[in-house]
């Protein structure tokens, strides 16, 4: 038997062109991820063979369910709990049979297999994760840090693995060959499965996760996408949350994944018990886990995102600078450095995952603005408009107090804009009525939306106007020769000009008004509208001394409110109308209805807001490729009875939608977004208020206003099918 394919680096894993240039939509490898398994299962104490049948049936069933990485318990094949036994020299050689009979199975089985041993290296015995695969050993992973307080006695059995190893280990009676096989041997070993484009895992086992600097971390700066930890660790009180902590804490700082499988049932109960905890965290988001102390085995199955995650460390590079620094500073052999790893390469002929249709084992918020945990909702609302709060009273306080001038509408951007600043005076010491509410009727705005921007701004106390700009947008459209001007009407008349005029003069009034008076405008549009350009660039809506939505989205502006009444900050008549207001279709009101038909619908032009900030997040967040955006939106909303709904979401906004509505609407999204970059690029100040991002030209977002959006629409077209 020949010795596995490995190269040697002193770098990051470097990453490989995409191996698969036909794209198949529906394939969750394919689309970016890769499935792996956190496995306990019984354990019977002393017999490897037993333990091996265990590991080789719990394969084949993962092999079925397409997982391309399964992590099995620390010293898997023996128990953890045998203790004196470890040194037993039959025991050794029936370790090596076991991992023979697994390596025999797995010539015919998907997953790598990462399985706990004992395995002698010179005249120490070392505590292993091996890596086995396609009927290779394809290396072997000693346990760095050796416990031996408390309840552990571990280095009375085994040497510790950091440091002073040869470079390979022989293992006798693996393969063919009468003398064995040999395996690489190290702490520092990544794993490179070639056909899964940035997967590379690395394991460590137990006591590695617990001390300040795990090798995990320094895997994860040398190129490793998930990380893996064989895991002993009997329970006690409090325990399993610490492995939570530790687990969520590497793979958040480590831009990785985490996949934890702890010793369970069958372990000796003499001094200690055992619970088979196993999880993934992602990036510091738990991806899965099972029950603790099960009944059998149990497997945490799920889809690790291997292109956010690379997509994430492109983009924060202070991750690759704290690898260039350690490897600046530090010598391989003192284990503080990413120099020294080996990356062992899994062929593609030895793991070919599958290219088809398997679905998708992860979550996918259907509103990623939005957490669908009540609880963390109710934080992110608190944050959010405390964020928006606070930064209004510091421009104010910073400019001299001026008064504020905004435009209410009756609508959910200008009721939430208004709010705010009803707060902010309340935090200055001022009086409300520094606030100079104008509702401007146009020539669509209905009686609801009036009534509304009227009995809101007077319950807060506001000094409220009402100023009329129809008068003088006629007059303005006739001087223009506009149709309408020439007593024209109907639907051919009421163009982009006619809207634009009204949008125009209104904020016209507002900058007049604002500087009669001493005041600055509050902008009221949010980030989902400045994401589709749809604001009137200038003059219009697209500008404002301060822009105080500009940092949150639509679909998260109805929780701001309900949360603002449900934690009763206004009057009961305040909260009254701003119930009233989030039955409000989303409207312009620019453009009047005629006789049967419905009002002029936002969304009905733009497409939906929830599909759109579910864009717009992938977007900014990990700058996702649109067809990977829709298989994602698919996997979200094909069926309203799967997945959560963030708390307090009306019943009729739980809908379904198609992947021929998701392409529809991706393609209106990227060619506005590349469209109306010219409109952002002017944006006033407004503060970042959610981790998804922002749109100034200042903060998250710097994009050309010339740039072409041809590219992102062939992507959709060429690779997101029509049905």
């Amino acid at each position: 038997m020949s010795n596995p394919e490995h190269t040697d680096t002193t770098g990051p894993a470097a990453p490989r062109a995409q191996a698969h240039p036909d794209l198949v939509f529906h394939s969750a490898y394919d689309q970016g991820f890769a499935r792996v398994a956190a496995v306990t299962l019984p354990v019977v104490l002393g017999d490897p063979r037993a333990n091996a049948d265990a590991v080789i049936a719990q394969a084949r069933a993962l092999a079925d369910d397409g997982v391309a990485v399964a992590a099995f318990p620390e010293l898997t094949l023996t128990g953890y709990s045998i203790d004196d036994l470890l040194l037993d020299g039959l025991l050794l050689r029936n370790v090596l049979a076991a991992i023979e009979a697994i390596r025999v199975a797995s010539a015919e089985l998907l997953p790598a297999l990462v399985v706990g041993a004992p395995l002698r290296v010179g005249d120490r015995l070392l505590n292993c994760a091996v890596v086995i695969q396609g009927g290779v050993v394809r290396g072997v992973a000693p346990k760095s840090y050796v416990p031996s307080y408390r309840e552990f006695y571990e280095s009375r059995h085994f040497a510790a693995g950091a440091d002073g190893l040869p470079p390979t280990v022989r293992l006798p009676g693996i393969g063919p060959d009468p003398d064995g096989a040999s395996a690489p041997l190290g702490a520092r070993l990544l794993f490179d499965v070639e056909d899964v484009p940035g997967l590379v895992f690395h394991a460590e086992v137990c006591e590695d996760m617990w001390v300040p600097v795990p090798p995990s971390s320094l895997a994860a700066l040398a190129g490793a996408t998930v990380l893996v930890n064989l895991s002993g660790s009997p329970v006690t009180v409090g325990r399993a949350d610490q492995r939570r902590l530790l687990a969520r804490a590497s793979s958040a700082r480590g831009l990785a994944a985490y996949v934890y499988a702890a010793a369970g049932a069958g372990e000796s109960s003499t001094d200690l018990a055992w619970d088979g905890q196993t999880f993934v965290y992602e990036n510091g988001a738990l991806l899965g886990r099972t029950e603790r102390f099960p009944d059998g085995a149990r497997a945490t199955v799920v889809d690790v995102d291997i292109e956010g995650l690379r997509a994430e460390r492109l983009r924060q590079g202070t991750f690759d600078d704290n690898r260039r620094r350690l490897a600046g500073q530090r010598a391989p052999q003192d284990g503080g450095s990413p120099e020294g790893f080996q990356t062992v390469v899994i062929p593609r002929a030895a793991l070919a995952v599958p290219r088809t249709d398997i679905g998708l084992r992860r979550d996918v918020d259907r509103f990623p603005f939005v957490p669908n945990d009540p609880q963390r909702l109710a934080q992110d609302c608190y944050e959010a408009y405390n964020i928006q709060v606070a930064a209004l009273v510091q421009r104010l306080t910073a400019i001299g107090n001026p008064k504020l001038i905004i435009g209410v509408s009756g609508g959910l951007d200008s009721t939430h804009a208004l709010i705010v600043a009803a707060r902010a005076m309340d935090r200055l010491g001022r009086p409300r009525t520094d606030i100079h509410a104008i509702t401007m009727p146009g020539f669509a705005t209905s009686a609801a939306t009036k009534h509304n921007a009227l009995a809101l701004a007077e319950a807060l106390g506001c000094h409220v106007e009402e100023l009329d700009i129809r008068p003088v947008a006629e007059q303005m459209l006739a001087a223009m020769d506009h149709p309408y001007g020439r007593g024209e009407r109907g639907r051919e008349v009421y163009d982009v000009t006619f809207e634009n005029v009204q949008a125009g003069l209104r904020t016209d009034f507002l900058f007049r008004i604002a500087g009669a008076r001493g005041g600055i405008v509050l902008g009221t549009g949010d980030l989902s509208e400045l994401a589709l350009g749809w604001c009137t660039f200038g003059v219009g809506d697209q500008m404002a001394h301060y822009g105080v939505n500009a940092g949150v989205p639509k679909t998260l502006i109805q929780h701001l409110i309900r949360w603002v009444v449900a934690e009763r900050i206004f009057s009961d008549a305040a909260s009254e109308v701003l119930l009233a207001v989030l039955n409000t279709e989303i409207s312009p009101e620019l453009v009047p209805a005629t006789e049967g038909e419905p009002i002029q619908s936002t969304q009905a032009r733009i497409g939906p807001y929830a599909l759109q900030d579910f864009t717009l997040w992938h977007v900014l967040r990990h700058g996702a490729r649109p067809s990977r955006i829709a298989f994602l939106a698919e996997k979200a909303w094909a069926d309203p009875a799967v997945g959560q709904w963030p708390a307090g979401l009306p019943e009729e906004e739980k809908v379904a939608y198609t992947l021929a509505d998701i392409r529809k609407w991706e393609l209106v999204f990227f060619r506005r977004f590349f469209a109306n970059q010219f409109k952002r690029s002017t944006l006033p100040n407004g503060p970042k208020v959610v981790a998804g991002g922002t749109l100034s030209p200042r903060g998250d977002w710097r994009m050309p206003s010339d740039a072409d959006a041809a590219a992102w629409l062939d992507e959709i077209e060429r690779n997101v099918p029509e049905i």
